[in-house]
């Protein structure tokens, strides 16, 4: 049975219309005479998209019961059993309750593509696994439906439901998304102008990242392998020298003229290993790089432009940034250089060169550089032992000419070439070639003492000889530079694991530094800290020294090593090689690991701090589980009562006890909100929007949230009260919270007061309860004990609300009772209190 395909609608939002255009497709598919059903719809109380589902075929969902409550969820079973040749389901990423057929409800949709069904349904980009951390960070909040980010790249088809943040905020206020009730809050959170934008960006990144792996299918299955320009894609080749940043900004000023433009970088690192690239070089150009918007990668392969081609070729690239090459005339005559042979190979690929500083200057003669392998001593040391070797070899073939014949000498000669390439490498056996084939020439080959040639097969021994003797002394040098960059790497890798084992044994940074010195045979080294607090002068403490007069500045020091801003490894002593520095800078970073891993040691704050975090959790769940015993407890003592019912005792109005028992449960759930909120908060995932609100409408909305039920309570507040700078959702419940404490605690023929007082740039909000002269319990001692009025979860949360709002929250315990003052900014500061009023 061919498996179904999947269709996903996904939007960057609720209410952009991913279900009604789900189900506008299927009213489409029906039209045309296609067998579609409603698997599951989701309408959220919109009656467009309710009305969008008229005459569609509905399976009725199955009915599950979870912790005492009923949920509906799609019935797989009716919908497999009815093999529609199309399935609507709606919200893909939902988790199923427990005990339906599957956890989640993509598992569901994977069973009915399995039995050959076509499914349609809709996403969020926000639950896609991989974006989950990117839309906390932006919004606030944490999606718990997610979905692996698999099963919607398997998808046959994506289609974006996208609408501009303007529409869908104007769709918010017109009651088309959500309740009335949630509006306000949603517009000054979830859905401000930058969140729906960051979003939305988001979601359409995502799928163009679709459409681009979609594309690149298609060229494969099909054998296309020239780029398509569907997209400008910028390739740099970075050589590992110094005239990558120069080609980095070239490209990227390339780039820039083209809007949608993708900037790459590769590094191609030969598999003999013989190239010498500093690590560091890379390093800070791959960090410009990624400054400037491009992607770092690298590969290994034989050879520089086949690896860059091949790159090339599967990332779909336009165009290549190469540099002018380094090499002179003669080395460009023996072979072509890499930017030749890329404009050769690299077909419809457009390839820049550009010049730079380091390029090859076609009248500068340069001598060739010691080889990195062997060093400058092991250079020098060869050519002398050619200057010395080949006259006295000379001399001696001399005395016994007659004896031997020209094809005897040459090899005798080549020894001697061969000996200086194990000591020198290439160049220097390429001039002793040289060097005894004019000797052999002038000495041994007929006529003698001239440099002219008779016989035409002593012209190609002499010339047989040179070749033999470049690929001897090539072979032989490759073989003395591996051999010597093995034994550094042994070095090093000994010298950083000695390094390592000290620190794990616990050794001191003197202890450490000391071995450093004596690692690299230096005379004084320093680990030095900058004090970040002083400025503009910099000033530098000496954290560990070892030597004779170790630096005390970076600027005394020949070497610097940092090893981050504030940290850095000051050396005194010349003679360190570049591969020195990059081994030294190593050992600075573990250093540099060693003295913070001492600092946290020696500094007890950091473990203070998550003391203190969790002393506050367990106060908060001690503080929640106290406010919790008397609305469950109330709400139990109604249930009971009401069950009695039925064992013939007279018991109240059922109505009155039903109200008392969904009182204390609201009451119950709304403890619980607070705790989540505290939580929330003091995680810094509760998201803030400040501005000035009108204290007297936030007053409004603390009374209509604490609902009916017969309470008094008494405002008053000044006749022109300035607005507040706040967060309105969060203030409302801050009050709100306020006064359902203070109306608890209050009899009822004392209601709680609610006062207003404008002082100075500030508004002072008074709430007392009336719980004077209550006897005992109404002591300050009392309202002061551990679990008390002053340590609710209500005036913690309270508390911790204005403080995020800038704002203060002091309680007090007077003769008449407890109170509570919330200190917020006012936006027209100077403004003050002419009369007051009572409700």
């Amino acid at each position: 049975m061919a498996r179904g395909r999947l269709r996903i609608y996904l939007g960057a939002a609720p209410g952009v219309g991913k279900t009604y255009a789900m189900l506008a497709e299927g009213q489409r598919l029906r039209a045309r005479g296609v067998d579609v059903i409603v698997g599951f719809v989701e309408p959220h109380g919109r009656r467009p998209t309710a009305a969008m589902a008229d005459g569609l075929e509905t399976t009725a969902r199955r009915t599950l019961s979870h912790r005492g409550a009923l949920f509906t969820e799609m019935d797989l079973d009716a919908v497999l059993a009815r093999r529609p040749q199309v399935a609507l389901v709606d919200e893909l990423a939902h988790s199923n309750v427990p005990g339906a057929c599957n956890a989640k409800r993509w598992q569901d949709v994977e069973e009915l593509l399995d039995a050959g069904i076509d499914v349609v349904t809709t996403l969020n980009v926000q639950h896609l696994e991989s974006l989950n951390d990117v839309v906390r960070q932006i919004t606030g909040v944490t999606q718990r439906e997610t979905l692996p980010d698999e099963v919607a790249r398997r998808a046959d088809q994506i289609e974006l439901v996208d609408l501009p943040p303007e529409v869908l905020r104007r769709r918010m206020v017109h009651g088309d998304i959500y309740a009335p009730d949630r509006i306000e809050s949603a517009l000054t959170h979830y859905f401000r102008v930058g969140n729906l934008t960051a979003l939305r960006e988001i979601a359409l990144l995502w799928l163009a990242d679709r459409v681009e792996e979609g594309l690149q299918r298609y060229r494969a299955e099909h054998g296309i392998v020239a780029p398509w320009e569907t997209r400008e894609r910028i390739l740099v080749s970075l050589s590992g020298g110094p005239e990558g940043e120069t080609l980095i900004r070239r490209a990227a000023r390339i780039s820039a003229r083209t809007p949608g433009t993708e900037l790459l970088a590769l590094h191609v690192v030969l598999e003999d290993g013989l190239v010498d690239v500093e690590p560091a070089v890379l390093d800070a150009q791959r960090t410009l790089l990624e400054s400037l918007g491009g992607s770092y990668h690298q590969t290994t392969g034989e050879d520089v432009v086949d690896a860059l081609l091949q790159f090339a070729e599967a990332e779909n690239v336009t165009q290549i940034v190469l540099g002018a090459s380094r090499h002179g005339r003669l080395a460009s005559l023996l072979r072509a250089g890499v930017g030749e042979r890329t404009i050769k190979g690299s077909g419809p690929i457009d390839v820049h060169i550009v010049t730079h500083r380091e390029a090859a200057g076609s009248a500068v003669l340069r001598l060739p550089h010691p080889s990195r392998g062997t060093g400058p001593r092991r250079y020098w040391t060869a050519l002398a032992g050619a200057v010395v070797l080949l006259p006295v070899l000379t001399l001696l073939l001399t005395a016994v000419r007659g004896h031997l014949d020209l094809s005897s000498d040459l090899v005798i000669y080549l020894l001697v070439v061969v000996v200086v390439a194990l000591v020198g490498g290439l160049y220097p056996a390429l001039l002793a070639a040289i060097a005894a084939a004019l000797l052999a020439d002038y000495y041994f080959v007929a006529p003698v003492h001239s440099l002219a040639i008779e016989r035409p097969d002593a012209i190609t021994a002499l010339v047989v000889f040179i070749a033999t003797a470049a690929l001897v002394g090539t072979a032989a040098g490759t073989a003395a530079q591996r051999t010597h960059q093995a034994v550094r790497a042994t070095s090093e890798a000994r010298a950083l694991s000695r390094l390592a084992a000290a620190m794990m044994r616990g050794q001191d940074l003197t202890a450490l530094v000391e071995q450093i010195r004596e690692n690299f045979g230096i005379g004084a080294i320093s680990l030095l800290e900058r004090d970040p607090e002083a400025s503009p002068v910099p000033r530098w403490y000496v954290v560990a020294s070892a030597g004779e007069r170790p630096p005390e500045k970076p600027y005394e020091a020949d070497v610097e090593s940092p090893v981050d801003d504030n940290l850095t490894l000051a050396v005194r002593g010349s003679g360190l090689s570049t591969e020195d520095r990059r081994v030294l800078a190593a050992c600075a970073a573990e250093l540099g690991l060693a003295h913070a891993r001492g600092r946290i040691a020696g500094c007890p704050d950091g473990t203070d701090v998550f003391a203190d975090a969790e002393r506050t959790r367990a106060s908060l769940l001690l503080a929640a589980g106290r406010d919790l015993r008397a609305p469950l407890h109330t709400a139990e003592e109604a249930l009971v009562r009401l069950g009695s019912r039925h064992s013939g005792e007279t018991v109240p109005d059922e109505t009155q006890l039903l109200d008392v028992a969904r009182a204390a449960v609201h009451r119950a759930a709304q403890l619980v909100t607070d705790l989540d909120d505290v939580s929330r908060l003091h995680a810094g995932a509760l998201d803030l929007y400040l501005r000035p609100v009108d204290l007297n409408e936030m007053l409004g909305a603390a009374l209509d949230d604490l609902g009916p039920g017969g309470h008094s309570i008494i405002l008053r507040l000044p006749e022109q009260l300035p607005d507040v700078i706040a967060d309105a959702a969060l203030l409302t419940r801050a009050l709100t919270a306020l006064g359902a404490d203070a109306l608890r605690h209050s009899p009822s023929d004392r209601p709680p007061v609610f006062t207003a007082e404008v002082h100075v740039g500030r508004v002072r909000i008074r709430v007392e309860d009336g719980t004077r002269d209550r006897g005992p319990e109404a002591s300050p001692e009392a309202f002061r004990a551990p679990g008390s009025r002053a340590d609710s979860l209500a005036v913690r949360l309270s508390r911790d609300l204005a403080e995020a709002m800038d704002g203060t929250l002091e309680t007090a315990v007077e003769s008449p009772g407890f109170s509570v003052t919330l200190t917020l900014p006012t936006s027209a500061p100077g403004r003050t209190a002419t009369s007051g009023r009572n409700e």
